[in-house]
């Protein structure tokens, strides 16, 4: 079977450096807050060309510290978008706000920033963009909106590590930037771990207040935190990949080239990239009527596939019992009943994309 990511194989490539990097913080037994942790920040925060990166236990954890750190709380309303992952929303109901959501655009799955304008209120704090699937956002435009109406922007880039907008780093452009290092994401390590950087030394003083308790000086606590500090296991493993996370995401998008050159002219929408973007694929999304049809010819052919998402986040019976919820979201709603990921990952050989390409080619 063909899964939608093989860590096995990826482990593989890496198993020397990686099993030299966990035996080397065994033995130095430092395991909360040590120094591999404090050696990714410092790679992580390089790499984007800011002043600040914070660990944190996960990507989830980064959103809500963020929300938390950029003074949203109750009353309050985050605009976002339907189509994500429930944690871009999660987080802001947790911090006792409201998210409102915004219908995105059917090339890149991400919030339109056209429709944003319209749900601004008195009490709108921030927008969360999320670059899903490995593609940015339109940043311009959103950051405009926000300048003008004061309102925070921190970037949901749990899929997007590395990608690119007009040449800035995704996670540079807002007041803060949010990853998850989830097994399967494009720097993904073995358990679950998230980071949030930004140039503001007020947020991050925040966040790293509030990921260790509220406490900035030991035993002294000046606010309720959390115990949400990044593993120093899975930060010695991130390690070891952060220095080849550009080598596997152009493997990535040569995949994904790949697909859309054996692809082209048929019945299926295919995944774009906008000028002045880079895509770094952490899902290959194509939308068709045929969704299950295909899913099961794949299926029976010994690959996997995958839809993400199955029901918008306005359509969640979570948020409809909490909020007032009657958005006609019709792009996000279309997508979600056409959306399929294919399997990508930097190891996927050409013979596996040519047998999901010619069972995908030959569904009717």
């Amino acid at each position: 079977m063909i899964p939608m990511v093989d860590l096995k194989r990826q482990y593989a490539r890496l198993k020397n450096e990686i099993d030299q990097a966990v035996g080397q913080a065994l033995e130095q037994t430092q395991f909360i807050l040590g120094p591999n942790v404090s050696a990714l920040e410092a790679e992580i925060a390089a790499y984007h060309g800011l002043p600040y990166a914070v660990g944190c236990a996960n990507g989830t954890d980064a959103l809500l510290l963020a929300l938390r750190a950029c003074g949203i709380g109750p009353g309050d309303e985050v605009i976002t978008t339907p189509f994500t992952f429930i944690a871009t929303a999660e987080v802001v109901a947790l911090v006792g706000a409201k998210p409102v959501f915004v219908d995105i655009c059917p090339d890149t799955f991400n919030i339109d920033p056209g429709k944003i304008a319209a749900k601004i209120t008195s009490r709108t704090k921030a927008v969360i963009p999320v670059h899903l699937f490995g593609h940015p956002a339109d940043m311009d435009p959103i950051i405009d909106i926000a300048r003008k109406h004061h309102l925070k922007v921190i970037e949901d880039c749990a899929q997007a590590f590395g990608a690119t907008y007009q040449g800035q780093t995704v996670g540079t452009m807002g007041d803060v930037g949010c990853f998850s290092f989830f097994p399967s994401k494009n720097l993904g390590c073995y358990g679950d771990g998230g980071i949030a950087i930004t140039h503001d030394e007020e947020i991050a003083s925040k966040i790293k207040m509030l990921r260790n308790h509220g406490s900035a000086v030991r035993y002294y606590h000046s606010e309720v935190g959390y115990n949400s500090r990044l593993d120093e296991i899975q930060a010695a493993i991130l390690r070891v990949k952060l220095p080849q996370i550009d080598t596997a995401n152009d493997a990535r998008r040569e995949n994904a080239a790949a697909y859309c050159q054996a692809m082209a002219g048929k019945d299926i929408v295919l995944p774009s990239e906008r000028p002045g973007c880079k895509h770094v694929y952490h899902q290959f999304t194509i939308r068709t009527k045929n969704r299950q049809t295909i899913a099961d010819a794949l299926q029976g052919a010994g690959s996997a596939s995958a839809v993400y998402y199955p029901v918008p986040l306005h359509q969640q019976d979570v948020f409809l019992k909490m909020y007032d919820l009657k958005e006609n979201l019709s792009v996000s709603e279309t997508c979600a009943h056409e959306v399929l990921s294919l399997p990508m990952f930097p190891e996927l050989t050409p013979e596996e994309i040519r047998l999901i390409t010619d069972v995908v080619n030959n569904v009717r």
